[in-house]
């Protein structure tokens, strides 16, 4: 009798516990490494596969929830209309039909409205000393520090009082920062913008980049009306480029966006279908949406992992009954000296479960390994769930289970006489 024959006859003798049923388990995988590793590598890309769009998945939802949280809350966006030259139309915010006015009228009429800030201005040059930046300047109303949730690090930020007397003061974004005073400190140093001095009374907090990809540090913030009359001038008095609206709260943005939309009908004496010289767009709906978008593709791309997982487990289940004829001899053997059929259905189970297992373990070191080169290496910020991670592990022991159980109850249903005749 050869040497496995005994170590089997051996085994089946003894009460057939769990234990047992291990342990000819782990001897069989055993035998056959080379099959046992090619057996797993289906299970390894599955799970690796998984952790890695799971955690650029959550990634992408992070990015885009601190994205959302930068641009602020419950905001409203009022641009100007469009306008055809020669007949040919060029689009929304071509045509400045709004007014500071316009701005003050949404603030004081409207109770579902909190803040307002109008915006007006351009990127032009700006120059201090030997350095200069072009950069976004745009007038405001102090209001944008709520509007846009903008924090101050340094300094303060310019007064009502200010705006009504056309102050030349600005306050800095981080880019703007450091690419014109980087180390030195700006506060109270004067800037040239458009050839007129500014002085620098207040340093913006980093808020990275908006959901539309612009960068929202690199901007300098004036008072409205300095920006108006002393800067970029206009064709038409208090004109502003778009008007930035921040609603009460989530359960009254319709009511704010349905309110805005009416007084500027109003104010700008529009017949009933008449084209509007305005667009009124709820921003935390578009941005939801964004969300919602990659929260779907995160989603399929888990869904496809994951059949990456069920291709794997599709092939431990043809290697487990490429190994079930085989060892057909092996299986009737042990059930002619005394092992039950639920012995032969765990002892195949268990080489299945212990396979996956195996197999999910590592994938799950080989997806960290190469979520952390893709992160290194693409400058994405990777979220590494350890519920995913620990999911993962148990979907694989299912599989290994659930795919094992075919040839287990295959090797489990042998005839011993007619197994042992066509060893």
């Amino acid at each position: 009798m050869s040497r496995e024959n005994c170590y089997y006859r051996n085994n089946s003798c003894k009460s057939m516990n769990i234990s047992n049923i291990v342990k000819i388990a782990h001897y069989s995988l055993r035998r056959h490494k080379l099959r046992s590793a090619l057996t797993m590598l289906g299970i390894i890309i599955g799970v690796a596969a998984v952790v890695v769009m799971v955690a650029i998945g959550s990634g992408a939802r992070t990015v885009i929830a601190r994205q959302i949280a930068s641009v602020g809350a419950n905001l409203i966006s009022v641009s100007p209309g469009a306008r055809s030259i020669g007949g040919v139309w060029l689009g929304w915010k071509t045509n400045y039909t709004l007014t500071t006015e316009d701005a003050r009228a949404i603030a004081v009429e409207i109770p579902a409205v909190r803040f307002v800030a109008p915006y007006w201005g351009f990127r032009v040059q700006v120059i201090h000393g030997n350095r200069n930046w072009n950069a976004r300047v745009y007038g405001t109303f102090p209001e944008i520090q709520q509007v846009r949730k903008y924090e101050i690090i340094a300094g303060r930020f310019f007064t009502s009082r200010e705006v009504a007397g056309a102050a030349k003061v600005c306050v800095l974004g981080q880019t703007v920062l450091e690419n014109l005073f980087d180390p030195l400190n700006p506060l109270g140093q004067t800037v040239r913008i458009k050839k007129s001095p500014f002085t620098v009374i207040g340093i913006l907090g980093p808020k990275g980049r908006n959901p539309w990809g612009e960068d929202q540090d690199d901007v300098i913030f004036v008072p409205l009306a300095t920006a108006q009359k002393r800067l970029f001038g206009s064709t038409r008095p208090g004109v502003v480029k778009f008007i930035m609206v921040e609603a009460t709260g989530a359960e009254t943005l319709k009511e704010a966006e349905t309110e805005i939309d009416r007084l500027l009908t109003q104010r700008h004496r529009l017949r009933p279908g008449q084209d509007k010289d305005f667009q009124v767009r709820n921003l935390t709906e578009s941005m939801r949406a964004r969300q919602q978008s990659v929260r779907t593709i995160s989603w399929l791309l888990g869904a496809i992992a994951l059949v990456s997982l069920v291709v794997g487990g599709i092939g431990i289940m043809n290697i487990m009954v490429v190994s079930v004829t085989e060892r057909t001899g092996e299986i009737g053997l042990r059930l002619a000296v005394g092992a039950r059929s639920r012995d032969i259905l765990g002892q195949f189970i268990i080489e299945s479960l212990v396979l996956s297992l195996i197999g999910g373990i590592i994938g799950i070191v080989v997806g960290l390994a190469v979520s952390y080169l893709v992160g290194y290496l693409t400058q994405w910020p990777l979220v590494i769930s350890l519920p995913a991670l620990m999911l993962s592990f148990l979907v694989t022991g299912g599989i290994g289970v659930f795919f094992g159980f075919y040839p287990a109850r295959k090797a489990a249903r042998l005839d011993p006489i007619n197994a042992l005749r066509q060893s």
